[in-house]
Parts: structure tokens; sequence; C-alpha cells
């Protein structure tokens, strides 16, 4: 097994270090989702506030080793598919038109289909890796358009900080005074398509009119006034992902019930949902007394920024 940026901290093989390029792919959070409607080409118009924790996949790339990818993990077991991290090598290839050489090595943190945008960060973290050894001086930014197409949600994971999202991804508008939100995360251990949550939904057609830029962002000084504002905005998909899944809606029973916990919502298609609280310890009590009473779920105290 290649080795992980951990395995290689403080062992003899640091000073080779060097050769590797470490890169934290953080997972992402919804704490607004609207979808404005279904367009002509059948995907849908979103407007979404989005937020990072500070609960990440790593992900190592050597330019020595053979061109593979290589994983491990508590999920690495449940990623199936294409992974995005090699559509990332092959869209990068293709828009600097250079060979890439080298393997990457995932450590599979984020709980896959869960509403936390873990390929597409996957994803995003490679793009910024590959840029470390390939053309030092781009800025992963430059991209947020073309990587798009690797992934609706990769342009706002290259961004890598709070945000809006919109259109189907790939208008990124950068917010600031965002004060960072102690947090729970919580998820069930269940995997939730997106595309099934979406048919669910049945959106409306998209009227021309709404496909605008985002709203207006007025920041917030502290958790109590961001919970505030997050109360008047809503997860459009949160019916549909209960519809499909009604653990959905146990979960976020079992957030609301937690003391101090001023908002609970679903983040992306989910199941994975978030609480948000007034401290950090606070956040940490409630991850404890989740534990306590749901064993089998995946329980992360954290900080959204």
């Amino acid at each position: 097994m290649s080795p992980s940026a951990n395995d290689l901290r403080g062992s003899p093989h640091q000073s080779a270090m060097a050769n590797f390029i470490c890169e934290a792919a953080r997972a992402k959070v919804n704490l607004t989702l609207h979808i404005k409607g279904k367009r002509p080409d059948c995907y849908h118009e979103l407007e979404s506030l989005v937020v990072f924790a500070d609960v990440s996949d790593e992900l190592v790339f050597n330019p020595a080793s053979e061109n593979r990818l290589s994983l491990e993990g508590p999920f690495a077991g449940l990623v199936d598919g294409e992974n995005l991290v090699l559509k990332a090598k092959r869209a990068f290839t293709s828009w600097l038109g250079v060979t890439v050489s080298g393997g990457f090595h995932l450590k599979k943190n984020i709980p896959v289909a869960a509403g936390l945008g873990g390929g597409s960060s996957d994803a995003a973290a490679a793009i910024r890796a590959l840029l470390k050894v390939y053309d030092k001086d781009e800025n992963a930014k430059t991209f947020l358009r073309q990587s798009a197409a690797i992934g609706a949600d990769v342009p706002v994971c290259l961004q890598n900080s709070a945000a809006w999202m919109c259109g189907l991804g790939e208008r990124v508008t950068p917010v600031s005074g965002l004060t960072p939100l102690p947090a729970l995360l919580v998820n069930p251990r269940i995997k939730l398509p997106t595309a099934a949550v979406f048919k669910t939904l049945n959106a409306k057609p998209l009227q021309v009119e709404e496909a605008g830029p985002p709203p207006s962002f007025p920041g917030w000084r502290n958790p109590q006034e961001a919970a505030v504002w997050l109360n008047e905005g809503c997860n459009d998909l949160e019916a549909p992902a209960i519809a499909l899944e009604p653990a959905v809606k146990k979960v976020l029973d079992a957030l609301r019930r937690l003391d101090g916990c001023m908002l609970s919502r679903l983040s992306g298609s989910g199941p994975t949902c978030f609480g948000i609280f007034l401290s950090q310890d606070a956040a940490a009590e409630a991850a404890n007394e989740m534990t306590r009473c749901y064993p089998n779920w995946w329980v992360q105290a954290t900080t959204l920024s």
C-alpha cells in the first residue's frame, strides 16, 4: 500500500517528503440550498451558501511513483464508480497540455455519497497538488469554470472557502464576514444517490428571471446571528431526501433534541445533516451525547468556515 502523509511524518522516510505533495480535501457543507428550477437540458439551477469543515480526506501525490490511485481509510471500501481524482488528472492534462506522471494515494475520511462533496473535494485537491508540480505560478481558482465538467461541486471546492455556488455549480462568488461556526456533522452510515434525490424533488421548470446572481450576504458576528439568518433559508432537497430515506428525519430530530443546537439541516442531497452550536465545547458535548445514543452513526464535531 502506498504511504499516506501521516505514515511518512516522523519516519525514516521523512527526508523523502519533498517528493510528496500533500493536500487536505475538506468536507463541503451546504448551509442553504435553493433549487430555482429545472433547466431545458434537465439539469437543475441552484443557489447555495457553501462553507467547509475542518474534516478532510488526505490526498498525497508522488511524482516518482507509478500512475495509479490507491485508497485507504474508514470509507475507502465504499468508493465505487469512476474516482474524481483520476478524472481531475485527465482534465488537468488537457488544460495545461502536459503529461502527468505519478500516483495518488487517498485516505478516505469523509463518508461517501453523503452530501459533503468528498469526491469533488478530492478532485480539487488533486488539481492543487498537480499545479504545485507542473505550474507553480498558476492559481487553482483560474480553473473554476473548467472544473465544473469534472463535477458540480468541484468549482466551489477549488475555491476552498465560504462562497455562493450558483448555476450548475460553475458560478462561484466568495463571501466574507462569516464567523466560524461550531457544528456537528452526523451521518447514519447510508448512501443517498444525488440523482435519486433530484428526481424525487420533481422541480418546476426554470424561469429565465430566476437564473440571476446570488443575494447579498450580510455576514454574521457570532453563531447566534448565523442561526437567525440561516433560519430564513432552507435546503430544498431535505423533503425528497427524507421521502427516499426516513433515516434523514431521524438524524434531524436527534440533532434538534440536543442541548444548545440552534439550527439543524441537511447538507447537499444528504444524508449527512449538521447542527450549529454556540461554542466548540457545546458541539463536542453534543457529539458525545449523539455517539452514546447512536453508536453506529458517523458523528463529528467540527468548525465550519
